[in-house]
């Protein structure tokens, strides 16, 4: 039997992935692989079966603790034989669809028509959104705390989010009788497969409103503000970003909120330039000091340090000063800090200086290499 793959490695998110990365990574992966739009492909069909199968581990908390922990092994029965379905050991393509099904809510919502809603996915859920946060460098290198205007869907007061009018209740849904769900019908390579989704009239609610409230007109959202603190961790580059669950959209009439996902946008640094956990800073240094050598004072995230640049340095000669750079994203250690040298000369001289270069000149110039591959670092 082939090992098991890795179950972020096949939905293709790291470790650390938030709930709604984890989500959005198997939907897309679904979409892609799913047997319906590959018939004649067996290994398409495997790989929606992987993905499913490691998508309903990781989006239960306790279950992604357990995998974090244990790989695997968390889930097979004592004798070493993988579970069932139940216990994540194995999932077979019928578990695979219907489990599809039951997140998705039928193919119209996935595959972008018809009008199957269901379950998280389906009607009532507030839309994500997506926010751009500008930070400096140094911000980035310290982690910070940002407070974040945002204008969404919100909760609506005169109702409280349940779409009636003051004193007014609402009544079963009369298409699914207050069940809230209704039998679905799927034709799949396997046969048809008969499943339960959420009521397209009252989007898995079971009951509608009868009285609409005047200020939401029953959809139990209105337009408004909200604050949100983002707490940024040191280390983070330009284009990392982090998912808030429930600080999307309000969902309608009481429906589950959509996500928020943060962008982060690092501003380019006035002295440093970043070169992913790695600071680079240029330090111009005088030809005599190249030549006799020098000690220069070169800032760095943590204050002015002490660098040694030996007699005979060339220009654009890097030192490395470990340690010095960005902190590494989620971890202990940091990046070094690379200090480039640079020959600095004067556009203007005096008398004296020109007399004293002049007489150097000669014996300088027959020492010069020939062009091509020298000593230049």
């Amino acid at each position: 039997m082939a090992q098991k793959r890795d179950y972020y490695e096949v939905l293709e998110v790291g470790r650390e992935a938030a709930e709604g990365e984890i989500k959005k990574a198997y939907r897309k992966l679904a979409i892609k692989h799913h047997p319906d739009r590959n018939p004649d492909d067996p290994s398409a069909a495997e790989k929606f079966r992987e993905a499913t199968e490691a998508y309903e581990v990781l989006k239960d908390p306790q279950k992604r603790v357990q995998y974090d922990q244990l790989g695997h092994a968390a889930f097979e029965q004592p004798s070493g034989h993988a579970g069932g379905f139940g216990g994540m050991g194995g999932m077979d393509m019928n578990d695979a669809l219907a489990s599809f099904l039951r997140n998705f809510g039928g193919f119209g919502d996935i595959f972008g028509g018809g009008s199957g809603g269901g379950g998280a996915a389906g009607r009532g859920q507030g839309r994500d959104l997506q926010v751009k946060v500008a930070i400096t460098l140094r911000e980035a290198a310290e982690g910070v705390h940002k407070k974040v205007k945002l204008r969404k869907q919100v909760t609506c007061k005169e109702c409280g989010g349940s779409g009636g009018a003051h004193g007014s209740g609402a009544s079963n849904c009369p298409e699914c009788r207050g069940s809230g769900r209704r039998r679905q019908v799927v034709r799949t390579l396997l046969g048809q497969m008969v499943t339960e989704v959420a009521c397209n009239r009252c989007g898995g609610r079971g009951s509608v409103v009868t009285d609409p409230c005047g200020a939401c007109r029953g959809t139990g959202t209105v337009r408004g503000e909200e604050t949100v603190e983002v707490r940024i961790p040191a280390g983070v580059a330009r284009g990392n970003y982090m998912d808030m669950a429930g600080h999307g959209d309000a969902g309608e009439r009481g429906g589950h909120p959509g996500d928020l996902r943060v962008v982060f946008d690092v501003h380019e640094d006035e002295v440093f330039e970043r070169r992913g956990d790695d600071l680079l800073i240029d330090v111009p240094v005088s030809p005599v000091d190249l030549m006799l050598g020098v000690k220069v004072e070169v800032p760095t995230l943590d204050g002015r340090v002490a660098l040694k640049v030996p007699a005979g340095t060339q220009t654009h000669k890097v030192f490395r000063l470990r340690g010095k750079g960005m902190p590494r994203l989620h971890r202990s250690d940091r990046g070094d800090q690379l200090v480039r040298i640079l020959a600095w000369t004067p556009d203007k001289l005096t008398a004296d200086e020109k007399s004293r270069l002049e007489s150097l000149r000669a014996g300088l110039s027959s020492r010069v290499p020939a062009p091509g591959r020298g000593p230049i670092d």
